[in-house]
């Protein structure tokens, strides 16, 4: 049995493929139209899956989608009713665009299905799911565990915002749920929009800005903010937000409270910046651990699943773990609304259908690489279709000459294999670099990535060898935990060094791996598994051959504003438009130099800033 699980209409719309309950693919549409963040139908992301499946829409079973939107309408029009005539003005933008889009939904799904191949020999049923129910069947069902607690925390579903479920067996219950306007999601956007980022994008990029700063505000958030109890629930204080009634996220009264308006976007940063970055993240970390010792007190449950935009906070999941509050905690490595697709397609299996599952102590996104893959002969020919100069290498040799590249401080393009599904490129659709240089860092971000200085990249590791530099012993395949890099593999600072405040520790040496050594310490942490990325793995243990060294640098291959990269013309483009100067591409071999110049591009004003 066949269903089609899809997310749509809002941001990172997506399609997955479950076959008997099997999750056999799953892609975001933004990868095939290069939209970032697309919110459309993802009609080629629901194209691939069905080519996955070998099968088209008549042999579909069920399609599901990830929410209700007769219920997120409601909520759009009781929070509007409750706050007449303050809201009158987004209300006016908002109407028109649900009446004639958003709330015959089910009549627009249609009308896209239809227009696939063997829709009109389709006669399967067409489900929604609720939005976090649809986050906590992504979090759950694909887990190892048979049962577990089960955390949602995002902006907001329909009502909900945070959500405690309980997964056994093939049953999933939703035990309690906070509900919109009081949102730790929200408020963390809330942050985001006032440090001069971009909602929706630009929560990566305040947590990464937060360990230059000091939490000085914490407490000034936890006094006037949110009102956080100690199971977890808390309630924000509207007159601080806008996002119910106006087109921003904070208020004038949020801004006398922290003394300045909202930074604009792409004016420096100062030290006051990182410091609200700082206070923010640790209110999170204590609304997610006070949340997880709930849910381990609630149902007695010793393993965690977590969903939801809110689990992509690998700092505030580093801490969680380290806690250990449970035995052991599993996060869906799509769990923003991407993963609603996923999400949506296990709640019909097991939740409608009743079917039950078999976990066997693994989890079932098969390492998140569940995209599109192509085989070596058609590599070539898109490559040779593009303008591409490549050599063709046997394997051994492929993993050398990367190697070598990696040893000489280049930046390298490496696309192998099936693209990851989520946020996190994970050693498939890779910017690879060698994390002992003490200028790599700056250098992939301000000639590679074309982002800001202050961004961290993460380590890639064989997960046997984790434990001898980072202060971790555990899977962590998706890039969703951090931890500190070992104390004996820090450097000594000097006082001086040691004074430093802000931006000025960026360009301090911190480690033997510097590249991927925050400036506290911490790293994101991707483990490597032979049984899931071996290509992937063997070059790291290549690299460990030569070097002693079995880390990486590894961040996505795009730049700043362009969703990773897909295909092969995908990978040349980025190549030619930026300072990478090898590409890997299946066992084809790019140097920057062998290149034709008029194939060159510019992409560092080419997409949206983020």
């Amino acid at each position: 049995m066949r269903i089609l699980g899809i997310s749509a209409f809002y941001h990172d719309s997506a399609a997955a493929m479950i076959e008997d309950g099997r999750v056999v693919a799953a892609a975001q549409e933004e990868r095939f139209t290069r939209k970032k963040h697309d919110p459309g139908f993802p009609t080629n992301a629901v194209g691939y899956c069905l080519a996955a499946a070998d099968c088209d829409m008549s042999e579909v079973d069920h399609v599901a989608f990830y929410d209700k939107p007769f219920l997120k309408f409601e909520r759009l029009l009781e929070t509007y009713l409750a706050t007449v005539p303050k809201g009158f003005r987004s209300f006016k933008m908002a109407m028109p665009l649900w009446i004639k889009e958003k709330l015959f939904q089910k009549k627009r799904l249609r009308q896209h299905l239809g227009k696939l191949a063997g829709s009109k020999q389709w006669s399967g049923s067409l489900l929604f799911s609720e939005h976090h129910l649809a986050h906590a069947a992504s979090a759950f069902y694909p887990s190892p565990f048979a049962s577990a607690a089960v955390l949602t925390m995002d902006g907001v579903g329909e009502w909900c915002t945070t959500s405690l479920g309980h997964g056994r067996d093939h049953s999933l219950e939703i035990l309690k749920e906070l509900r919109f306007p009081h949102s730790l999601g929200l408020l963390y956007s809330a942050f985001t929009y006032y440090t001069g980022f971009k909602v929706n994008s630009g929560e990566y990029k305040v947590m990464g800005l937060a360990p230059y700063g000091r939490p000085l505000f914490a407490q000034k958030i936890l006094d006037n903010l949110i009102d956080l109890r100690e199971d977890g629930s808390f309630r924000l204080d509207q007159r601080y937000f806008d996002y119910c009634t106006g087109l921003t996220m904070t208020s004038p009264a949020f801004h006398r409270l922290f003394g300045a308006e909202a930074r604009k976007p792409e004016t420096p940063l100062t030290q006051r910046d990182m410091d609200l970055a700082a206070s923010v993240q640790a209110v999170t970390e204590e609304v997610v651990l006070k949340l997880a010792r709930f849910a381990r007190k609630e149902t007695g449950e010793r393993h965690l699943c977590l969903a939801g935009g809110v689990a992509l906070n690998c700092v505030a999941n580093g801490k969680l773990q380290k806690q250990r509050i449970f035995d052991d905690v599993w996060i869906q490595p799509a769990a923003g609304d991407a993963g609603g697709a996923v999400g949506a397609a296990l709640a019909a299996w097991h939740g409608y259908l009743e079917k039950n599952r078999v976990p066997n102590g693994q989890d079932g996104m098969a390492g998140a690489y569940l995209g599109p893959a192509y085989a070596q002969a058609e590599i070539e020919k898109r490559l040779t279709s593009a303008g591409a100069t490549y050599t063709v290498l046997a394997d051994d040799a492929l993993l050398a000459r990367t190697v070598d590249a990696l040893i000489e401080e280049k930046a390298v393009g490496w696309m192998q294999g099936r693209m990851e599904f989520g946020p996190r490129a994970l050693g498939a659709r890779s910017i690879l670099g060698d994390p002992r240089s003490p200028t790599m860092q700056k250098m992939l971000n301000l000639k590679v990535k074309y982002r800001e200085s202050f961004r961290p990249f993460a380590p890639s590791v064989r997960r046997e060898d984790v434990a001898e530099w980072f202060d971790m012993d555990s899977d962590s395949p998706y890039m969703l935990l951090v931890g500190d890099v070992l104390e004996r593999r820090r450097l000594n600072q000097n006082a001086d060094e040691g004074a430093l405040f802000g931006i000025d520790r960026l360009n301090v040496p911190r480690s033997e791996i510097p590249a991927v050594t925050h400036v506290d310490f911490s790293a994101r942490v991707q483990t490597v598994h032979r049984d899931t990325n071996q290509r992937y793995w063997e070059l790291l243990t290549a690299f460990k051959e030569r070097t002693g060294c079995p880390v990486l640098v590894n961040t996505s291959f795009n730049v700043r504003g362009e969703p990773i990269v897909c295909t092969p013309e995908d990978a040349f483009r980025c190549f030619m438009g930026t300072e990478i100067e090898c590409l890997v591409v299946g066992n084809c071999f790019l140097r920057k130099e062998d290149q034709s110049a008029v194939l060159k591009l510019d992409y560092k004003e080419r997409f949206e800033l983020d």
